[in-house]
């Protein structure tokens, strides 16, 4: 098969990418071009791509830029169409890009089904579907949603698995800095259990995101509760391994949990609140805890050594391989370009 992908055009696609849908995307370019298919990519400039990059220059994250990148899409997603088998999208902004009618679009919801616009779960594009990335997700989409099975994320299990590093007795917190994802709760919290606090992530230009960086999240920074910016994935793996815990106290309804998932693969106890698909994947007392406010994530920091990290590892295999989520999308791709398994 000929897959399309359609990237954020706003973030790299790599092994280094920050974002949970730009990591998947990564994964699925990879496993495509591993089992013979060809995988044409259009994405960032910047990005790093096992099959065939089409580059989308790199713009400024600004409001005032969005019709020229949706512009800039579409035209590159005219150059290929004739080639594809299917073409598969991953941006919240996916439906400002649709190509016209032609081979099948399947559109990956990996952000809150309540955050797209409604005409984009809806689309009148022939031939057009959607999927979500958890159950918990499908069920909070609108009644007669072109919706197929959702396809649950996955990480490399194995890889993450046999990341082993002596434990030290700092928290970690991954993600972008953004009000929604909490890192001043995760701040407050370490404060409160008087443990240090790794947080990593970007910091994207958008002015609600700089303003929450500069007036929630910095004035709690200290020498033992540092901002350490994105992590390139070896370093990424060997905090995770290191770490006592990692908190996820997130105020958005998550769809998945990519860092859950790479902790538990490493051994390493979530901390989180229960937001969205969280609860599917931090089991309560057995890889983490599942807590309602700062408060109690202070105190489960501090039972988090009761966890067994044996017990994680065993979860991820069973549960968070990425072999499933390659084998899900490739179903998908197969059902819509008509082609026997």
């Amino acid at each position: 098969m000929t897959i399309v992908s359609v990237a954020y055009p706003l973030a790299p696609v790599g092994p280094d990418a920050v974002g949970g849908v730009e990591q998947v995307l990564h994964t699925l370019d990879r496993a495509l071009v591993a089992a013979g298919h060809r995988s044409i990519v259009i994405a960032r400039a910047d990005s790093r791509i096992a099959g065939e990059l089409v580059p989308i220059p790199v713009m400024p994250v600004d409001e005032d830029c969005r019709g020229a990148v949706h512009a800039t899409v579409r035209e590159a997603l005219a150059g290929v169409m004739a080639q594809a088998d299917v073409v598969h999208m991953h941006g919240i902004d996916f439906a400002a890009t649709l190509p016209p009618p032609g081979p099948p679009v399947l559109a990956t919801l990996h952000l809150p089904p309540s955050w797209y616009p409604p005409a984009a779960l809806a689309p009148t594009r022939p031939d057009t579907w959607l999927n979500c990335v958890s159950l918990s997700q499908q069920e909070t989409c609108p009644p007669g949603a072109p919706l197929l099975a959702p396809v649950p994320n996955g990480v490399d299990v194995a890889t993450l698995g046999a990341t082993r590093h002596a434990r030290r007795g700092f928290a970690l917190m991954l993600g972008r800095i953004c009000p929604e994802k909490g890192q001043h709760l995760a701040l407050a919290a370490a404060h409160v259990a008087g443990v240090p606090l790794l947080v990593a992530g970007t910091a994207f230009p958008y002015p609600s995101h700089l303003d929450y960086l500069n007036q929630r999240v910095r004035p709690l920074l200290d020498r033992c509760r540092r901002w350490i910016g994105p992590l390139g994935i070896a370093r990424k793996r060997r905090l995770l391994a290191a770490a006592h815990c990692v908190l996820l106290p997130s105020l958005a309804p998550e769809t998945s949990s990519l860092v859950a998932m790479e902790a538990a693969a490493c051994g390493t106890p979530v901390v989180a609140f229960p937001a969205g698909a969280i609860p599917d994947i931090v089991e309560h007392s057995r890889t983490g805890f599942l807590v309602r406010d700062a408060a109690e994530m202070a105190a489960a920091i501090s039972r988090a050594g009761d966890i067994d990290p044996e017990a994680c590892r065993a979860v991820a295999r069973a549960r968070f391989g990425m072999d499933r989520m390659v084998a899900g999308y490739l179903a998908h791709y197969r059902q819509l370009a008509t082609i026997p398994a």
